[in-house]
């Protein structure tokens, strides 16, 4: 199969990775409905085409919280990567690093901080989930500085976890039990389960061993599922900020008060997100809000995008718009599912390809000259 396109990858890692965690990254909460209107949101806004324009000497880097990136994209966190692919976590890392752009590490990763930093070279950003456990934060924070991170992503829209029926339906677990539905899911992805029996790496390595009443598979499960914070608060934020004290980045801004407070935290950017429309069903597309909040900042906070992003052509456009940078989720997952390292770099070079054409189309050669002169009015 030639691989032209992410749909490729897709194509390709659905048929390689067992059905409850491909559902896992390619379903959103209840009825989906935002986790739709994400992607379909991009294909509502138009560009300008410009022609004969200098389109030669082009160049796609830019900068990130000041970070030099090849290109202005992320790896977004996802967690149970290391269940897509076997030592996912740390493929996907390096092959971000090699590419030039972050990686962005979940609490929720397979893999823990301390084994994707030292398979890596460049520095990692690291997201945090808030934990009804502040003294695990504060032990998960320090393990982050001490691995050499450089930026903290802080997640807020996960207080309380929305229903995701085809997790439920699928018995999503990591590692999974065996029954006769897994049974059958594995036993036709033999190369999956090949690699996986080569790894370590099966427990969310970040919690397991790290918290004294989690000691097997079921009370790793008992502890995760009652720890996600319902009180968590802008003051927490503000503890975190001190507790961390680098650069700080707030992920599940889609509404323009919320990101009026997150501009008075002193953080450095901020993630306009839905959480992949895996939380609140019927809530916008974060493209669909980006105008929005870029106005009620008015430039006092970087402004990132995630959510949707599935071409070079959604980057260029949600730059058009104002974000500095987006973050992919799916993309990469699907490259990961579909040829491990190789698939993640496949990815990030799709899109950097189709990225750099669509620029050069709208008459731009470098990347941190578009705007919104090169969207229809």
């Amino acid at each position: 199969m030639k691989i032209l396109e992410i749909n490729d990858l897709k194509k390709l890692a659905q048929r390689r990775v067992p059905k409850m965690f491909f559902d896992y990254a390619d379903s959103g909460s209840y009825s989906e409905s935002t986790y739709r209107a994400n992607e379909a949101d991009f294909n509502n806004i138009k560009l300008r085409q410009r022609v004969a324009v200098d389109m030669s000497n082009r160049s796609l880097k830019s900068t990130m919280i000041g970070q030099e990136v090849a290109m202005p994209v992320a790896i977004a966190p996802t967690g149970s990567a290391g269940m897509y692919h076997a030592d996912g976590e740390i493929l996907a890392a390096q092959a971000a690093e090699e590419f030039g752009v972050p990686y962005t590490l979940s609490t929720m990763s397979i893999c823990s901080l301390e084994d994707v930093a030292a398979a890596t070279k460049k520095p990692l950003w690291f997201q945090l989930y808030v934990m009804k456990d502040r003294d695990f934060n504060k032990r998960l924070i320090e393990r982050a500085k001490a691995a050499g991170c450089s930026a903290l992503v802080l997640t807020l829209d996960l207080q309380i976890l929305a229903q995701r029926h085809k997790d439920l339906r699928n018995g999503l677990k990591a590692p999974p039990e065996i029954n006769l539905s897994t049974f059958w899911q594995f036993a036709t992805r033999p190369s999956w389960c090949f690699e996986m029996l080569q790894t370590k790496h099966h427990q969310f390595g970040n919690i397991y061993g790290h918290i004294k009443d989690v000691t097997d598979l079921a009370s790793l499960h008992d502890w995760a599922g009652k720890q996600f914070d319902e009180t968590l608060s802008w003051q927490d934020v503000e503890w975190i900020k001190e507790q961390w004290g680098g650069p700080l980045i707030l992920k599940g801004i889609l509404d323009p008060e919320d990101a009026q407070i997150a501009v008075k935290t002193g953080a450095d950017a901020l993630i306009v997100s839905n959480h992949g429309g895996r939380q609140l069903d019927g809530a916008p597309s974060t493209i669909s809000m980006l105008p929005s909040i870029m106005n009620a900042v008015q430039g006092d906070i970087e402004v990132h995008l995630d959510g949707g992003v599935r071409t070079g052509i959604d980057v260029l456009r949600a730059r058009a718009m104002g974000a500095q940078g987006v973050y992919i989720g799916r993309p990469y997952l699907y490259g990961l599912g579909a040829m491990g390292k190789e698939g993640v770099s496949k990815a990030l070079e799709i899109l950097s390809s189709e990225l750099d054409t669509t620029m050069a189309l709208c008459g731009e050669r470098d990347i941190n000259d578009v705007g919104t002169q090169n969207m229809m009015k």
